[in-house]
C-alpha cells in the first residue's frame, strides 16, 4: 500500500535532515532566501489588513477569514522555497544530534532573521508609501493593528508574560504547519497541513516575529498619510508611541524569544527526543 506522507517517526528524522542541510548555505545565500520569505509574509500580512478592514458583526468568524488569508504567507515560503526565522528555528533538532554546531545555528539564524526583516520592512514602505493603496481606511486598520501591537503597558509583568506566551504559540502552530508541509508528498497536500495551523494562530490572536515586522512598520508608515490617520480614530498620544523604538522594545524582542521556545523547545527539541534519540542510540 502506497502511504501518501511520512509517518510521525519519518518526519522527526527528515526534520533532522533538513536543518543540517542549511549548514552549506552561503551568507549570501541565507540572507537573500531571507529577504524573499519577509516580503512573502508581508504579503500575507497586507492581505490580512484588507480583510480586517470594517465592521463585521461576528469578530470570531472576520479572524478566521484574517487567518485564512494569512496562510498564503507560509505556502508561498514553503513551496517556491525561502528561508523563515521562525520555521529554522527547529534547526535544534539537528543541533541536538550534533548535525550541526551553534556554531552553524547562530549563523543561520542571523541572516536569515535580518533578510526576514528588511524583505518584510520593504515591503511595508512599497505598499503603504509607494502604492496609494493606505491612504484611507486599510492605512487605517494598519495603524490600529500597529498601535494596538506596542502601545500597551508594556512595563508590566503581565503584558510582558502576555506578549511571551502568545509568541511560544504562535510558533508551535507554524512548525507544526511546516512539519505537516514537509510530511506531504503532493502540492494539495502541503497546502492543506499549511493552511489550518496558520488559520489558528492567527484566528487565535497570538503573535510572529517577522509578521510583526511586517504590521508595525506598516503603521509606522501610515502616520504619514492624513486619511490613515483620520480612518484610524488613534490619538495624537497613541500615534506617538508607534515608532521603531516601541517596534522593538514593546515586541519584537520578546516576541522572538517566545517563537524561539515555540519551535525551538515545543516542537523540534520534543520531536527529535520522541523519535530519533533512542534510534539514534540503537
Amino acid at each position: 500500500m502506497t502511504v501518501s506522507h511520512l509517518t510521525p517517526a519519518q518526519l522527526a528524522g527528515r526534520l533532522v535532515e533538513w536543518s543540517a542541510e542549511k549548514k552549506d548555505l552561503s551568507g549570501a545565500r541565507l540572507f537573500i532566501l531571507g529577504f524573499l520569505a519577509g516580503v512573502y509574509i508581508g504579503f500575507a500580512a497586507h492581505l490580512a489588513t484588507v480583510v480586517a478592514t470594517g465592521d463585521f458583526a461576528w469578530i470570531g468568524l472576520q479572524q478566521f477569514f484574517v487567518g485564512a488569508v494569512f496562510s498564503v504567507g507560509l505556502m508561498l515560503v514553503v513551496i517556491p522555497g525561502s528561508e523563515l526565522w521562525t520555521g529554522n528555528t527547529m534547526m535544534t533538532a539537528a543541533w541536538l544530534e550534533k548535525r550541526l554546531t551553534l556554531a552553524d545555528i547562530l549563523r543561520n539564524w542571523c541572516w536569515v532573521y535580518l533578510g526576514n526583516l528588511i524583505g518584510s520592512v520593504f515591503l511595508a514602505w512599497m505598499i503603504v508609501s509607494q502604492t496609494g493603496l493606505m491612504d484611507g481606511a486599510f492605512g487605517g486598520t494598519a495603524l490600529q493593528i500597529a498601535s494596538n501591537k506596542v502601545s500597551e503597558e508594556f512595563a508590566t509583568t503581565s503584558h510582558n508574560s502576555a506578549y511571551f506566551f502568545r509568541a511560544i504559540g504562535c510558533n508551535w502552530l507554524v512548525c507544526l504547519a511546516v512539519l505537516l508541509a514537509m510530511a506531504a508528498k503532493d502540492i494539495g497536500g502541503k497546502i492543506l497541513g499549511i493552511f489550518f495551523p496558520i488559520m489558528a494562530f492567527v484566528a487565535a490572536g497570538f503573535e510572529h516575529v517577522v509578521a510583526n515586522m511586517y504590521f508595525i512598520p506598516a503603521g509606522i508608515f501610515a502616520k504619514a498619510l492624513p486619511a490613515a490617520r483620520e480612518a484610524s480614530g488613534l490619538d495624537a498620544a497613541l500615534l506617538d508611541q508607534l515608532n521603531w523604538w516601541s517596534l522593538w522594545q514593546n515586541n519584537l524582542l520578546v516576541v522572538t524569544v517566545g517563537n524561539l521556545i515555540g519551535g525551538g523547545l515545543c516542537v523540534a527539541a520534543v520531536y527529535w527526543w520522541l523519535y530519533v534519540k533512542d534510534k539514534t542510540k540503537d
